[in-house]
């Protein structure tokens, strides 16, 4: 009998184990602004803000440290990290910078989140590096990489719940409202492939 294949969970951060709402005082704070989480409609808060990209950009540039320092956990996501990482491999792939990667793990380590890898990408294209860790199938909350990964790799991918990625979704993308959703999920999936 061949041993069985570790499944390794690509996961996103900002949005996904992140609170989705985070960037939402920080940004009302910088432009004079009162807007809900409710109200990010789409994911390019700039045209919500009715801001530049330029303008955007820049605003990461200044405050994405403070951004990613005071992020709050995304529900239980740090409870549910921790059962998964003896059995999954964790490794988390973000359009976060390099230059960011001492303030994400601290952040994790504040938390005691565990991970395999962390690997801070700089850009929403995660298609290679989901490539490179092989991974099995991917939390996000971007539809566009979901749509993207799930169709490229052939992978289902658990989409969060979200205002800003309303759509019809195929097959292997799956809506999820919360982390025991995805929990149960996984535990599923982990399940089928140990029963083939």
């Amino acid at each position: 009998m061949k041993p069985e294949k570790i499944l390794t969970i690509g996961i996103d951060i900002d949005g996904t184990v992140t609170s989705p709402s985070s960037i939402v005082p920080l940004m009302n704070e910088s432009f004079g602004k009162d807007l809900r989480y409710e109200d990010c409609y789409e994911y390019n808060l700039a045209n919500v803000y009715k801001i530049t990209d330029e303008e955007f950009d820049k605003w990461l540039d200044l405050h994405g440290e403070r951004l990613y320092d005071e992020a709050p956990v995304h529900g239980n996501a740090d409870h549910i990290l921790r059962t998964w990482h003896p059995q999954f491999k964790l490794v988390y792939i973000s359009a976060r910078e390099a230059r960011h990667r001492d303030v994400t793990i601290n952040w994790f380590s504040r938390y005691n989140i565990p991970f395999h890898n962390i690997d801070l990408v700089g850009s929403h294209d995660k298609l290679s590096a989901a490539k490179k860790w092989g991974v099995d199938l991917f939390l996000e909350d971007r539809l566009e990489n979901a749509l993207q990964l799930s169709e490229a790799l052939q992978i289902p991918v658990f989409l969060f719940d979200t205002p800003y990625n309303q759509s019809e979704l195929p097959p292997l993308v799956h809506r999820v409202t919360s982390w025991d959703e995805v929990q149960e999920k996984v535990q599923l999936l982990s399940l089928e492939r140990t029963s083939v």
